[in-house]
C-alpha cells in the first residue's frame, strides 16, 4: 500500500452515478401534479406567485426557468424535472463523500468508487427521496441538492482548512446558506456541522472578523430573493398567499416601501398566519415524535403501504438503522476530519430536526390510538428527506466494512504499511464476497410501485373533472389542499374553466385571500371546451366579483362571531336556519357569497361533507357530479331528481352526463393503487360519485346506463383498495334489460 494518499475526487464516476440517477427518476416521472401541495408551488412557479408563507422565493424563481423552458411536453412535467435533476446532483455528493471517507481506507480506487456507487443506490431509491424526485410536490428536493453540495465543499474544507481556497469555500457555504433558506428554512440546516467541523479543525477562523464580514454578506446575498416578494404580492397575481405588501390598488413606489409593507412582509416571513407553538411547549411527547421518524425510515426500504409484510418491514429498517451506525463508526474510526463534520451533520439532521419540528402525531403513526391525540393532517416523511438522503453515506459505509470484513476471511495478503503490518483481502476475495452487495437493491425493488409516478394524470383529471362539475361561472367551494390546490393548477396552468370561483374555506379565513376573491376578474366561460352537461344554454356573464364588498369592509370582518340563538339567512325562497355555534369568517363570507350572486350558482364540492347542513342549506343541495348544488328553492325528490340514500338528492341526468366525459376514473384505474393514505379520501369521492350517479340511474330503470357507470365503479374500487365497496358489486349489480327479477339498489357511502 502506497504511503502517499490519493485525494483527487471521482468525479467523472461520480456524474455518471448521477447521471443513471436520472436516467432512473426520468423513467419513473410524473407527467403531470400531484396530491397535497404540488399543484401550489407548481401553479406559484409558473404565474411567479407566492405560495404559502413564507412564499419560498427562489424556488419560485428557479421553478418559472424550468416551467419555460422547452425540455418536457407539460409545464408540471417541466418542474417535476427540477425535482429530478436536484435530487440526482445530491446523489452524486454522496458518492463524493463515501469516496472521499475510502480514501484512507482503500488504495485502489475501484473500491472507493464501489463504495460510492453503494450510497448513490441505497440513498436514490429510499421511498421518500425517490417519490419526492419524480414530482416537484414542493421544495425539498431544491434544499436537499443545496444541503449536498455544502456537505462536499466542508468535506473539501476539512481537508485543507489552510488552504488557498479555505476562506473561499466558506464564504460560499454562507452564500449557498442563503440561497437555501430564501428556497426553504432547511437551507440552514447544514450550518451548524459547518461551524462545529470549523471549532474543530481550525478555531482560529471564527476570530477573523472580516472573513466573518465577507459570510454574513454572502448568506445575506444569498437570501436577497426575499425582497421580491412585496413587489411582486403588488401585482396581486393569481397565486399571492400572505400578500406581504401594504398595496391595496395596485404597485406603487410608496407603498412598497412603506412601513405597512415591511409589517405584512414581516408577518409572512415569520409565518404569522399558523401560530405555531415555540419547540419548548411539545406538540407531541418527544419519544413520539422520534416515533414518526422511525416510522417513515421503515417506509424507506420497503414502503409496504398495504401493511402485508410489517415484520419484513421492520427487519428491513433495523438492518439499514444497524448498517448506518456500523458506518457511523467506521466514519469515525477511519477519518475523523471529515467526521468532524458529517457527524454532527447527522445529529442535526435527525434529533435536532425532530425536536426543531414539533409534530403532533403523525397522521398514520400509531393506529391504536386512533384521534385520542392530535395528529398532523398529513403524513409529514418528506420533511426528513435529508436525513434519509444521508443516511445513504453511512449506510454505504457499514456495507463496504462487512464487505471488507467476509472478503479477509475468503482470502487476504500481509501488507506493510510504515512499521505495521495488516491483513488486508486480495481482488479475487473482494469479488467473492461482493454479492454481499445486492442488499443495496433492496430499496430498488421494494420501492419501485409506490415510489413510481410514470403515467399518472389522476390529479389534474380529478381537478378538471371537479371544475366541469360546476356550472359555467359557479362559485365552488372546497375545504382543503387537494380539492384547491390541483383546481389552481387546472385554471392557472392549464387554462381550464378560469371561470369558476374557487373559495376555500380554510383560507376564507384570511383578509388576503378575500382581497384576492374581490379583486379576482371574471373570465369568460369557453362552451366548446366544456363538458356537455353545460351547451346548449345561456350563460350570461356576470357583471362583477363573487364578494360585493370593498376590500376595507372585507379586511374589517371578524375571525369569529358567536351567534347565541338560532339565526336565520333568507334570500328569495332560501330560507336556512342556523343552529346557535361559532360563526367562522368563512361561514360568513360563504353565505354573503349567496346572497350576492344572483347570475353564479354556489356550490359545495362532495369534499365538505356537512358544511351545507351546517349552514342551514341542507335542504336546497343536489348532488351534480362531484358537487352539491344550492338550488334557488327547496329541493324535492321528482323527474331527473332522485334521493339517493346516504347521499341526499342527486340529479340524475346531469350526473350521467358528467360521468361520462369524467377522465378521473379510467386513469385511477391505470394507476392501479394508491399509497398515500390520508388523501385517500379523493379517489374514493370519485369511486362514491359514480355510486351514487348509477344508483340515481336504477330508481330511474335506466338499467344498462347503471349496470355500465357500475362496472366502472367495481373496476376503480378494485384498483384503489376499497374492498368494501368493490365486494358489494356483483358482476350485474342491478338488473340488465332484460332480466325480470328484483335487485336491491347497491348502498352508497358518503366519503
Amino acid at each position: 500500500m502506497s504511503s502517499e494518499l490519493d485525494y483527487r475526487p471521482s468525479y467523472l464516476a461520480a456524474a455518471i452515478a448521477a447521471g443513471l440517477t436520472f436516467l432512473l427518476y426520468l423513467i419513473t416521472l410524473s407527467p403531470e401534479t400531484a396530491m397535497w401541495d404540488t399543484s401550489e408551488y407548481i401553479t406559484a412557479a409558473y404565474t411567479l406567485g407566492l405560495p404559502h408563507p413564507p412564499g419560498n422565493p427562489f424556488f419560485v424563481l428557479i421553478g418559472r426557468v424550468f416551467a419555460v423552458l422547452p425540455i418536457a411536453p407539460t409545464v408540471a412535467m417541466r418542474i417535476n424535472l427540477l425535482a429530478a435533476i436536484s435530487s440526482a446532483v445530491s446523489a452524486g455528493m454522496w458518492f463524493l463523500i463515501t469516496e472521499r471517507v475510502l480514501v484512507g481506507w482503500f488504495e485502489k480506487r475501484w473500491q472507493r468508487i464501489v463504495g460510492g456507487a453503494l450510497a448513490v443506490l441505497i440513498g436514490a431509491t429510499a421511498f421518500t427521496v425517490w417519490s419526492q424526485s419524480v414530482v416537484n410536490e414542493k421544495v425539498y428536493t431544491v434544499s436537499l441538492v443545496g444541503m449536498a453540495i455544502s456537505a462536499w465543499l466542508t468535506v473539501r474544507w476539512c481537508d485543507e482548512p489552510d488552504g488557498p481556497k479555505a476562506d473561499r469555500i466558506l464564504v460560499l457555504l454562507a452564500y449557498l446558506a442563503g440561497l437555501g433558506y430564501a428556497n426553504h428554512m432547511a437551507g440552514l440546516l447544514v450550518i451548524p456541522a459547518v461551524g462545529i467541523a470549523v471549532l474543530i479543525r481550525k478555531p482560529s477562523t471564527l476570530l477573523r472578523w472580516k472573513l466573518i464580514v465577507a459570510a454574513f454578506a454572502a448568506l445575506v446575498l444569498g437570501g436577497s430573493s426575499f425582497a421580491t416578494q412585496p413587489i411582486r404580492a403588488a401585482h396581486f397575481p393569481a397565486i399571492n398567499e400572505g400578500e406581504p405588501t401594504a398595496c391595496r390598488d395596485g404597485l406603487a413606489v410608496g407603498c412598497t416601501l412603506s412601513k405597512g409593507t415591511w409589517d405584512a412582509f414581516k408577518y409572512n416571513f415569520d409565518r404569522g398566519q399558523y401560530a405555531k407553538p415555540p419547540v419548548t411547549e411539545r406538540m407531541a411527547p418527544f419519544q413520539a415524535q422520534v416515533g414518526m421518524w422511525w416510522l417513515y425510515f421503515k417506509w424507506q426500504w420497503l414502503r409496504d403501504h398495504h401493511g402485508r409484510f410489517p415484520g419484513l418491514q421492520g427487519g428491513l429498517a433495523a438492518f439499514f438503522l444497524l448498517l448506518g451506525l456500523l458506518g457511523g463508526w467506521v466514519h469515525y474510526r477511519r477519518d475523523p476530519r471529515s467526521f468532524a463534520f458529517f457527524g454532527p451533520l447527522m445529529v442535526t439532521l435527525t434529533f435536532v430536526l425532530i425536536y426543531y419540528l414539533n409534530f403532533k402525531y403523525g397522521a398514520s403513526q400509531a393506529p391504536e390510538l386512533g384521534m385520542s391525540v392530535d395528529r398532523e393532517v398529513r403524513d409529514r416523511d418528506y420533511f426528513y428527506l435529508w436525513s434519509f438522503s444521508a443516511w445513504s453515506v453511512w449506510a454505504a459505509l457499514g456495507l463496504v466494512y462487512i464487505w471488507e470484513s467476509v472478503a479477509v476471511l475468503l482470502g487476504s495478503e500481509k501488507v506493510k504499511v510504515g512499521l505495521e503490518t495488516f491483513d488486508l483481502p486480495t481482488s479475487r476475495s473482494f469479488l467473492l464476497a461482493s454479492p454481499l452487495l445486492a442488499v443495496a437493491f433492496i430499496p430498488l425493488f421494494g420501492n419501485w410501485k409506490a415510489a413510481t409516478r410514470a403515467g399518472q394524470t389522476d390529479t389534474a383529471d380529478f381537478a378538471v373533472d371537479l371544475l366541469n362539475s360546476v356550472e359555467p361561472y359557479g362559485i365552488l367551494v372546497t375545504v382543503g389542499d387537494n380539492d384547491t390546490f390541483p383546481l389552481w393548477y387546472a385554471q392557472e396552468v392549464l387554462g381550464i374553466r378560469k371561470d369558476v370561483t374557487v373559495a376555500n374555506t380554510s383560507l376564507l379565513n384570511t383578509d388576503w385571500y378575500t382581497r384576492q376573491l374581490i379583486r379576482r376578474p371574471v373570465f369568460e366561460y369557453d362552451e366548446a371546451n366544456g363538458p356537455a352537461a353545460w351547451r346548449g344554454r345561456q350563460w350570461p356573464k356576470p357583471a362583477g366579483p363573487v364578494l360585493k364588498m370593498t376590500l376595507e369592509e372585507a379586511d374589517r370582518l371578524p375571525l369569529y362571531v358567536p351567534v347565541a340563538t338560532k339565526s336565520v339567512f333568507q334570500k328569495g325562497r332560501i330560507v336556512a336556519e342556523i343552529e346557535p355555534r361559532t360563526m367562522a369568517r368563512a361561514d360568513i363570507l360563504v353565505l354573503r357569497m349567496l346572497n350576492d350572486n344572483d347570475q353564479r350558482s354556489l356550490n359545495f364540492s362532495r369534499t365538505s361533507a356537512n358544511l351545507a347542513e351546517e349552514l342551514g342549506l341542507g335542504p336546497y343541495v343536489v348532488t351534480q357530479g362531484h358537487v352539491r348544488r344550492v338550488m334557488a328553492d327547496s329541493a324535492r325528490a321528482g323527474g331527473e331528481i332522485i334521493r339517493v340514500a346516504g347521499e341526499g338528492l342527486v340529479n340524475a341526468a346531469v350526473s350521467a352526463k358528467l360521468w361520462e366525459e369524467m377522465k378521473a376514473p379510467a386513469s385511477l384505474i391505470r394507476r392501479g393503487d394508491w399509497v398515500d393514505q390520508p388523501s385517500r379520501g379523493i379517489p374514493y369521492l370519485v369511486t362514491t360519485t359514480g355510486l351514487a350517479t348509477a344508483e340515481a340511474l336504477y330508481q330511474q330503470g335506466k338499467i344498462p346506463e347503471a349496470n355500465r357507470i357500475l362496472g366502472t365503479v367495481k373496476d376503480l374500487a378494485g384498483a384503489m383498495g376499497f374492498a368494501e365497496i368493490a365486494e358489494n358489486i356483483p358482476e350485474t349489480a342491478v338488473p340488465t334489460a332484460t332480466d325480470t327479477g328484483k335487485s336491491t339498489p347497491v348502498p352508497v357511502r358518503r366519503p
